[in-house]
Order: structure tokens, then sequence, then C-alpha cells
């Protein structure tokens, strides 16, 4: 069993951590509004901690799932930060979905001090990460993955080292991108099957033993033909998910004609009042033009 601690215990955060403890090991959580690391240590064992650096005073693995690039950067630099007290050969493995660029940038000032950092990213949502099943892609070295992975399957069906410092956050931009395809594809294709009147029940039934299937077929195809969207990941989420691996695209001169493409259609969703729907509301659009 590790000491370890949690930064950010939002909607992905708040489960993760409950399974780290669920396992055993000794969890300090925090959160920047401290009312909800209080409302984890009731449900779950463990401390909060006013600061991320008093979280990770004397931890062996510091956990983190954050908003965005400043937001991570809030909670580990700075004098209230956790590297100002995480020890030499300490861990700080980021499950926050950010740049690859800051990604590097705290590995470098991690090793500076001795402290391992490890960007992993998560996906599978807020289903997966309540379920213990969140498939984790990782960038850094291979000896501090391998002390952190036993700890970090306490909440995934799936830990894999990818490659070097960002690689992990560059693996998630991957899967974004895939996502964000399969859904205006899928979108489309229930609009058509609507608007001809065909049975919906039989025609995905028929389809989803083919070659389309996929998981947002199998999982979001009922909602999406009734309009129903108030759960899930957000589009918020996912433009600033895509708006990350555009600019990485930028940067490595790779063409994403679909993905500019559907990041426009997720803005028209965010224009309707849609930013907190889930990302399956890409046919509310084309249903309600």
């Amino acid at each position: 069993m590790a000491k370890v601690a949690f930064l950010g215990l939002g909607v992905m955060g708040f489960p993760m951590a409950g399974h780290l403890a669920a396992k055993g090991h000794d969890v300090v959580v925090y959160n920047r509004t401290f009312s909800k690391a209080e409302a984890w240590t009731q449900k779950h064992k463990g401390t909060a901690a006013k600061t991320p650096r008093e979280a990770a005073q004397g931890r062996e693995i510091v956990f983190a799932c954050v908003g965005n690039d400043d937001d991570l950067r809030s909670v580990v630099l700075g004098d209230d930060g956790a590297f100002a007290s995480m020890g030499k050969g300490a861990i700080f493995f980021d499950n926050t979905t950010a740049s690859a660029d800051i990604a590097r940038a705290l590995h470098a000032e991690g090793k500076k001090r001795g402290i391992d950092f490890i960007d992993a990213p998560v996906s599978g949502g807020q289903a997966g990460a309540e379920n213990g099943q969140l498939t984790v892609m990782c960038g850094g070295e291979q000896a501090p993955f391998d002390r952190s992975r036993p700890v970090a399957d306490a909440y995934a069906k799936a830990v894999t080292l990818i490659g070097p410092p960002g690689a992990g956050q560059i693996t998630k931009m991957m899967n974004q991108m895939c996502i964000a395809g399969i859904v205006q594809g899928l979108a489309e294709a229930l609009n058509l099957g609507q608007r001809c009147g065909l049975d919906m029940e039989k025609a995905l039934s028929a389809i989803s033993k083919g070659a389309a299937q996929s998981w947002q077929m199998e999982n979001r195809w009922q909602n999406m033909i009734n309009g129903k969207f108030d759960y899930g990941f957000a589009v918020d989420w996912m433009r600033k998910d895509l708006g990350i691996a555009m600019a990485e695209g930028r940067r490595a001169k790779a063409q994403m004609p679909l993905v500019a493409l559907v990041d426009q259609f997720y803005a028209r969703v965010q224009e309707r009042g849609g930013g907190r729907w889930d990302t399956s509301s890409l046919i509310q659009p084309l249903q309600k033009p």
C-alpha cells in the first residue's frame, strides 16, 4: 500500500481518489473548493488538505486530475504547489488532459528537483471513473511508471506506457479525434434514418453487428435519437481537447481537416446552450436545424 495524494475532485477525480482509498492506500486529497475535499473524506477513508503542497508532503505518488494547463501549473508550481513539498524519488502522476508541452515542461522541472513526472490522461468518462474502468495513456520513464502502475490500477482497466514525456497526452489527443469523427458520422446516419421513417431499433440492430459498430453506437444511439444529452462528457471539455489536438497538429504539420470541421459543429452546439451536453449532441443541430 502506498502513501498518495490526489489533487482535483471533479466528476473524474472524486471517484478515482475513492478507488485508491478503497484499495487500502493512504490518501490525502486536495480540491480548490475545500468543502468538496471534506465531502470526500466523509465518504472515504482519508484526509483533506488546504493546499497542494500540504497534500503532497511525504507522499510517494501525487495524482492529479484538474481542468487544463493553467490549472495544472497552479497545483504543481509555486510556493503552495505540490513540487514544493515532494521529496526526491516521489512521482507526480498527472491524469489531466492537457498539452504535451506542459507535460514535457513539468517533467523537466521535476527532474531538476529529483521528482518523476508522468503524463497519464485517461479515457472512459465519468462512468469509467466511477466503475474503476479507465484507460490510462502514459508518457514518461519506465522505472517510475513501473512503480506507479500497480497503484493506478485501482481505478483503471488498462495502464500503458506509450513513450517519452508528452506521449500520453498525444495519445489522448488521438483518442478524442477518433471519438469526434465517429460521433459526427453516427449523428448524420441516425438523422437520415429518422427522416426516412425507419424503425431505428431494427436499423441499429442490423448495422451494429457489422463494420459500423462502435462504442458510441452501442452506448449513445438511443439518447441521440431521443434528444437526451444532459449527462456524459461535456461539449465544452471536448472542444478544449480538440483545441489542444489542433495546436499539436500545427506544430507537427499534421493535417486535421475533419477535426477542424467537427470542432465547428461543436461550437454550434455551444451556441445553442449545449456546452454541458454530452458530446453525442452533435445530432441536435441536424434534428433541429
